[in-house]
């Protein structure tokens, strides 16, 4: 989890995350959020942390499953999101592009961004991936809905793992649908994720 985080915020230009309260903080300071928490179970610290919070945009999470965390949050807290965390140790080769369709890929250190252009010019995907210290993570992987069911998300996928350090692990974050797809590229769930905030 620790690993995961730290090159998500490598992803994202964050600062890295530090040990808080039996869980990890990432000072993530922007307007729609200020901090996150991150725990891999739950326990003292954070019913502790929780009780403690009382500023709005700061998101805590958890792996457990929704229902379980809803019923260790104190009241004024809402779940936000429910989502998975997954790890693969398959590799996808690379995938053609649709006709019309242009692949652009830059990386700056250990962190890759790639972008497919539709042929109107508009962007129809986009993703970024980042290694560091054996885990290697995909992040913000997103196809807009006019451009879905055509493959793009498996080509940027394969083009993001061509950039992976032998080894490291594999990992994501997902909504249920992004689950679905994933699994139909070799993905596995490896723990339920969820965030809550106060509503």
């Amino acid at each position: 989890m620790r690993g995961w985080l730290a090159a998500r915020s490598l992803s994202r230009g964050l600062p890295m995350p530090v040990a808080d309260s039996g869980g990890w903080r990432v000072d993530t300071g922007s307007e729609a959020e200020r901090r996150r928490y991150v725990f891999a179970d739950a326990g003292p610290g954070l019913t502790r942390l929780l009780a403690t919070i009382t500023e709005p945009r700061v998101f805590v999470k958890l792996c457990a499953d929704a229902a379980t965390y809803g019923a260790l949050l104190p009241a004024g807290w809402a779940i936000t999101d429910a989502n998975g965390m997954m790890v693969t140790d398959a590799v996808v080769g690379a995938q053609p592009l649709p006709a019309g369709y242009r692949l652009t890929v830059d990386s700056a250190g250990d962190v890759t961004h790639a972008v497919i252009t539709a042929p109107d010019g508009g962007q129809a995907a986009s993703g970024y991936a980042a290694a560091l210290d054996g885990i290697f993570v995909y992040d913000r992987i997103v196809t807009d809905e006019a451009h879905r069911r055509r493959g793009l998300g498996r080509a940027l996928m394969a083009t993001l793992g061509a950039r992976r350090p032998a080894h490291a692990r594999q990992v994501l974050t997902a909504t249920a649908m992004g689950e679905a797809l994933y699994a139909t590229l070799g993905w596995r769930r490896y723990t339920a994720y969820t965030t809550a905030t106060l509503a």
